[in-house]
């Protein structure tokens, strides 16, 4: 079913788009059918699952990070890691650079955006984001690289609403990207509200569910 699920999927999804398999909660076996139906990328948004993922997988597989990151956990993802979404401070980014270092690598990030109306989600404003990508400080930090922008849209089923909070992201998302050419990225979308986020310029949307069925939030 997974497989099905998967072709499915990109069957629906234009090229320019990535599909992020939300593999979080699922076991081995499950993350297994979905490297077998082709899918080499997975997010998780526990890092200690993730990393015991990485251990049991092929190493083909491209790990996102997709939680709200606690700073003193990327240690153990720092090696390898292919891109964290959700990042919402700068001091994250230079912890997340420190530990880059550390094992030669660049890790791309991307900064996460708070559009939705609801006050429980994180995120910068877009005046917040701009600071950070014009700082001085960042310049210093060799170790990551920001790709792009993460936002997610209020929980409703509001059609409206979640255009105007993906089009406001897309719309800053453009003007970033004609003053930085490393931005490339904007993800947005989930099981529920892909196709208006992929309408509105989303290039990467997280799926769970639809792909691995329904959580058992009790594992």
């Amino acid at each position: 079913m997974i497989k099905e699920n998967i072709q499915d999927f990109k069957s629906k999804i234009p090229e320019n788009v990535t599909l992020v398999a939300v593999s979080k909660t699922k076991p081995i076996e499950d993350l297994q059918e979905a490297y077998d139906a082709g899918q080499r990328i997975l997010g998780e948004n526990k890092i200690q699952e993730m990393v015991d993922k990485y251990d049991a997988l092929p190493k083909d597989i491209k790990w996102h990070m997709i939680g709200h990151l606690q700073s003193n956990k990327v240690k153990y993802m720092a090696h390898f890691v292919d891109l964290i979404h959700g990042v919402d401070k700068l001091k994250t980014l230079k912890v997340i650079n420190k530990e880059a270092k550390k094992h030669d690598r660049v890790i791309k990030v991307l900064l996460q955006a708070k559009i939705a109306k609801e006050d429980s989600k994180f995120g910068l404003s877009f005046n917040e984001i701009d600071a950070i990508l014009t700082s001085e400080e960042i310049a210093t930090l060799q170790n990551i690289k920001v790709v792009g922008f993460m936002g997610m849209a209020t929980f409703t089923e509001d059609k409206e609403q979640l255009k105007e909070e993906f089009s406001s992201l897309k719309n800053f998302f453009d003007t970033q990207k004609s003053k930085n050419s490393d931005l490339e990225i904007l993800s947005m979308g989930m099981s529920g509200d892909y196709q208006l986020a992929i309408e509105n310029g989303s290039t990467m949307i997280r799926v769970g569910s639809s792909i691995f069925g329904s959580r058992n939030y009790y594992e």
